[in-house]
């Protein structure tokens, strides 16, 4: 009975709250710190050589404009769907993702940030 009354720790374990918030603290520093180092850019939609942008922009269109026509048409939002869907994937498929350059030691203290706060987070949620 006394011990369904005790506060429980994270997780609804007996584990401890204090590594667990120290847990989240050291990795959402970790994290922080890891993408402020981290450059996102585009590139071109090419398919052999050619610009292929407004190529996916014709089924959305065509959807757009179906839908205006005869808005309970099930091809008009499959083909806004289907467009926006396109559209969405060649924004993710031409995304290049580079790693600024950084000394060993502060990539070390990024990563070992990362590691030992989500390390205090997994442990915090174990009964001990």
């Amino acid at each position: 009975m006394e011990e369904e009354t005790r506060l429980r720790g994270a997780g609804g374990t007996s584990g401890g709250m204090l590594e667990f918030f120290a847990g989240c603290a050291l990795a959402a520093a970790g994290g922080y710190l890891l993408t402020t180092r981290v450059i996102v850019s585009t590139g071109y939609w090419t398919l052999w050589g050619y610009d292929m942008f407004g190529l996916a922009l014709v089924p959305f269109a065509v959807g757009i404009g179906m839908l205006f026509f005869n808005g309970r048409s099930l091809l008009a939002w499959l083909m806004l769907l289907c467009g926006a869907g396109i559209i969405l994937a060649g924004i993710l498929v031409n995304l290049r993702i580079y790693f600024q350059p950084t000394s060993l030691f502060g990539t070390l203290m990024m990563l070992g940030m990362l590691a030992a706060g989500l390390g205090l987070i997994a442990r915090a949620l174990r009964p001990h």
